[in-house]
């Protein structure tokens, strides 16, 4: 600090700027010390101007890692956070916060969309260094999902409620269609739209994360000509399950081995109606595709038949039992998006306007990303299949040991307990049970609530609630 005109007050002046500039580092819940190489430098860092170029209690990095923090810890309220910080200026004797969560709030409204995107994409770059190829290729997953939010009149017109559901009943809902890595878990990117939207009308919007050398794997709901097409000109394979729609007589078409043929498929005259007329004309009117057809047998179960669609067309570079082992892995974004939706608590978002929605759809995608980095990083140092390891039990890892992490006297305790940690992660391994039933039932029965069947304003509550029964 610079003050030639008190000299005398110098000292005293310096050592305060010392302890403001060590509280204005300090962050909420010490995932900074095990987030910090993931993320690119200066990003979180206070701007020259504009809204976050203030000091204030709740700055850009602290709000961000508060907001991560709740992420992370699903029943966590606003208010908590806000304890956190008190506690925090408590402890370096910095004076008094408001206990309210207005100013937290307002902090998190002001944190930049386009940051937390940009945030998002290098976590999952991150990621990605370490990826392994099948056959020099790079499988992306795609799936879609849906996710519930608060039923606000905002939240409504942005992503309304299904049709069957009476106004005031329902829940506004929110479509989603992902791409992951399949070597690594990593969400790499997505799109949302509301329920009306299709998913391939939100995937073309992805189609760039898409680049050759790249192998798109998705279910039938995805398989069509025109996106086979798109992806074929830009130089991208794919292996999709073949549309119920779409017959594949086997009998036919060019012989490549047993239940497996080369099948030529044509150009529609009619244009899909989500995609531009500059795209349409771009289609090749003609397209060579791969049918592969096996049966899948589980126990208790009749066999089923599958049959894939595929442009790997070359049978001894990419044998057909490969394929089918491939396209079965399809099963793993399921699971990740069940990490996400149900380990996490993304399955029902809390803000009240679309958005601060968004906003926190990307801070859960940032956390998953985060959390599977580090499974990633586990997994190489201690050569076990990440596959194998627990998302949850690392999530509860993350959230002991950045405890212990900062509270360190040295860097070298600090990486010594990094490297306990990922250790850690690596032996909380999920048990192999191929055969087990986990059937989708409860066995806790509800409370005798009354169905909420009409808007709230005007139902009326039944006296003796507890002789009330639903319907079965």
């Amino acid at each position: 600090m610079h003050t030639p005109l008190f000299p005398a007050f110098r000292p005293r002046l310096a050592a305060l700027g010392h302890r403001v500039k060590h509280l204005r580092q300090q962050s909420l819940c010490h995932l900074e010390l095990l987030l910090a190489p993931f993320l690119p430098p200066g990003l979180l860092s206070q701007a020259d101007e504009g809204p976050n170029s203030r000091e204030r209690v709740f700055s850009l990095r602290r709000t961000f890692f508060g907001f991560l923090y709740q992420v992370l810890n699903p029943t966590c309220p606003c208010r908590e956070i806000v304890r956190q910080i008190q506690a925090l200026f408590a402890l370096h004797d910095q004076g008094p916060v408001d206990e309210r969560t207005s100013a937290y709030c307002q902090a998190r409204k002001r944190l930049p969309l386009d940051t937390l995107t940009r945030l998002r994409v290098a976590v999952a770059g991150a990621g990605e260094k370490l990826a392994q190829l099948w056959h020099d290729l790079r499988p992306k997953l795609i799936d879609g999902t849906t996710i519930s939010l608060p039923d606000t009149e905002k939240n409504q017109r942005a992503y309304p409620q299904s049709r069957s559901q009476k106004p005031g009943c329902g829940f506004p809902l929110m479509k989603l269609v992902g791409v992951f890595s399949l070597a690594t878990g990593v969400l790499l990117d997505y799109a949302k739209g509301n329920k009306h939207q299709s998913e391939l009308r939100l995937l073309k919007g992805l189609l760039d994360q898409f680049k050759p050398g790249d192998v798109a794997v998705a279910d039938r709901g995805f398989c069509n000509y025109v996106l086979l097409a798109l992806l074929r000109v830009r130089g991208i394979l794919s292996v999709f399950r073949l549309h119920q729609r779409r017959g594949a007589d086997l009998r036919k078409g060019k012989r490549l081995g047993k239940n497996d043929r080369l099948f030529t498929w044509r150009k529609s005259r009619q244009r899909p109606h989500w995609l531009p007329q500059s795209w349409w004309k771009k289609i090749q009117t003609e397209l060579t595709v791969r049918a592969i057809r096996f049966n899948l047998s589980r126990p208790g179960y009749r066999p089923e038949s599958v049959t894939l669609v595929t442009t790997l067309l070359d049978p001894k570079k990419y044998p057909a039992q490969d394929i089918a082992q491939l396209y079965a892995r399809r099963w793993k974004i399921e699971l990740w998006f069940r990490d996400i939706k149900t380990s996490m608590g993304m399955d029902v978002l809390r803000c009240l306007s679309p958005q601060m929605v968004h906003k926190e759809l990307e801070m859960f995608f940032i956390a998953y990303n985060f959390i599977r980095c580090l499974m990633v990083d586990a997994a190489t140092s201690n050569d076990v299949a990440v596959d194998r390891m627990s998302f949850k039990g690392t999530v509860d890892s993350v959230r002991q040991f950045s405890l212990a992490i900062v509270q360190a006297r040295s860097k070298k305790k600090q990486r010594q307990l990094i490297v306990q940690l990922l250790e850690v992660i690596a032996r909380d391994q999920v048990p192999e049970r191929p055969d087990r039933l986990e059937p989708r039932a409860l066995k806790r029965r509800p409370k005798p609530y009354q169905l909420l069947n009409r808007p709230r304003h005007v139902m009326k509550e039944i006296p003796h609630r507890s002789s009330y029964r639903k319907p079965s």
